[in-house]
């Protein structure tokens, strides 16, 4: 199985930075997809941004322009660097690991980390 450990978040003003990152231990070599989404109170959860081992990206338009994902040579820790923060980014951030095992599709969740932008 994979196992997922979220760092990083906390209270920042508008405009301001965090960086999170994701680091997954356990079958590296069975993972397809990695990337972060966030739940607002009372909302559903959304994607934020995902990275493939090859590189492929996609982030969800709401982030385009403000946040960058990155991954490490090893392939095994994922980072969210979040840039000009608003209000509205203010959720829980999970992180997400997708792989795949015997032709069977699992998805690994990390406990959530808290990012609060206020002044």
């Amino acid at each position: 199985q994979v196992r997922v450990v979220e760092s990083g978040g906390g209270l920042v003003q508008p405009g301001g930075s965090l960086r999170l990152s994701c680091a997954a231990s356990g079958s590296i070599s069975d993972i397809v997809i990695m990337g972060w989404y966030r739940q607002a109170p009372g909302k559903q959860r959304d994607l934020v941004a995902t990275i493939t081992p090859g590189g492929v990206i996609n982030y969800a338009d709401s982030v385009k322009g403000r946040f960058t994902i990155s991954r490490d040579t090893a392939k095994t820790t994922v980072n969210l660097q979040m840039n000009s923060l608003k209000p509205e980014d203010t959720a829980v951030y999970y992180c997400n690991v997708g792989w795949r095992r015997l032709g069977t599709w699992y998805d690994s969740w990390g406990q959530g980390t808290q990012v609060t932008v206020s002044s």
